[in-house]
């Protein structure tokens, strides 16, 4: 099933690139994906086969998919991160991951699980503290920090207090079809 999202993410993202809007997208890899031995080779020949350069491809595995094998599911990241793919960490804070391997991983990126967003309505309080760590921790690492779950506009300016880089969800919008994304794609008429 990875295989077949990967292989329709990347040819999405190519054919929007030929259409002339480069668009990055982000494809969840199961923990099985990491043990994989051939996982890296089989992403280059889809980054090959459509043309697509690497950075435009994202890769999200979870903090218990990378523990459930740390040392081969480094190295099958490590193999992702030199083809030039983005790598992250999905559902951050739900795991049981140790920092002593998150400082070695080749992650570009620190998700930030919704479950700690949800009742974020200010900077202050107990969601607040936790969100406010795994933003230091994510920038401490290098690396950008995503608010998963934003739902509303106290959250984005909470989001935006405690120093998170990025925010998604439904505030923004819902997950539609690749052609209904054209509209948000097409450039806005001149005045």
């Amino acid at each position: 099933m990875t295989t077949q999202v990967l292989g329709r993410a990347v040819a999405q993202a190519s054919a929007w690139r030929a259409a002339g809007w480069t668009v990055p997208v982000a494809v969840n890899l199961s923990p099985r994906c990491l043990t994989d031995p051939t996982l890296r080779d089989r992403v280059e020949g889809l980054l090959a086969e459509h043309r697509l350069p690497a950075q435009l491809l994202r890769l999200e595995v979870t903090e218990s998919a990378v523990m459930a094998n740390p040392a081969l599911a480094t190295a099958t990241l490590r193999g992702l991160h030199r083809l030039g793919v983005r790598l992250s960490i999905d559902d951050y804070g739900t795991g049981y991951s140790s920092m002593a391997y998150l400082k070695q991983l080749p992650v570009d990126e620190l998700k930030i699980d919704r479950s700690f967003v949800v009742n974020l309505s200010g900077a202050d309080g107990d969601d607040a503290v936790l969100v406010r760590s795994a933003v230091d921790l994510g920038h401490s690492l290098g690396m950008t920090v995503v608010a998963e779950g934003v739902e509303h506009a106290g959250q984005v300016e909470a989001l935006r207090r405690l120093g998170c880089d990025i925010a998604q969800g439904y505030h923004y919008a819902r997950p539609e079809p690749a052609d209904h994304l054209r509209p948000w794609l097409q450039p806005a008429p001149a005045r």
